[in-house]
């Protein structure tokens, strides 16, 4: 499947544009969280070169909850006629279940790059991409982890432009 979007996006390259977002609320999924539970992802650009979003997930069953919340924040340092680069920085809270199955509390720092484009004909639909570092204390062995990142369009985030 990701084989025939590269394809696709490879020979149609004029319809691998993104569009201009300025005061339009995007809605969507992501999941970028370190306790792996996907979260609704929201994300408003604020100007031509500043954008604020948030992340949102949760699960809960008869024997715990388990939720991580965060914000982001990104900066467009380029931008394509339909194409926008940035980096941006994810501060988030989760809880997650230690290797005793206790649930502790802990936090996430991404520092990233990365991409979000549109379809021409489709600019409401807006496919990220990001790739960078992530200090995290939400590691169910204990202790803080530092990690690379990178992000396909399915974990990094889809947002839909209202």
């Amino acid at each position: 499947m990701m084989k025939l979007f590269f394809l696709f996006l490879f020979l149609f390259p004029t319809l691998a544009f993104s569009a201009d977002m300025r005061g339009r609320l995007g809605i969507g999924a992501s999941n970028q969280l370190a306790n792996e539970i996907p979260a609704i992802s929201l994300k408003i650009q604020q100007s031509k070169t500043f954008a604020i979003g948030g992340i949102l997930g949760f699960k809960s069953d008869q024997d715990e909850t388990l939720y991580g919340a965060g914000v982001k924040f990104y900066r467009i340092i380029f931008d394509e006629p339909q194409l926008n680069f940035y980096m941006a920085g994810l501060f988030a809270t989760e809880n997650y279940l230690d290797e005793k199955d206790k649930t502790k509390t802990g936090y996430q720092i991404d520092g990233t790059l990365g991409t979000e484009f549109h379809l021409s004909g489709l600019e409401s639909l807006g496919f990220s991409f990001e790739f960078g570092l992530s200090v995290r204390d939400a590691d169910p062995d204990g202790g803080t982890s530092f990690e690379t990142l990178g992000d396909q369009f399915v974990k990094a985030a889809v947002h839909f432009y209202l």
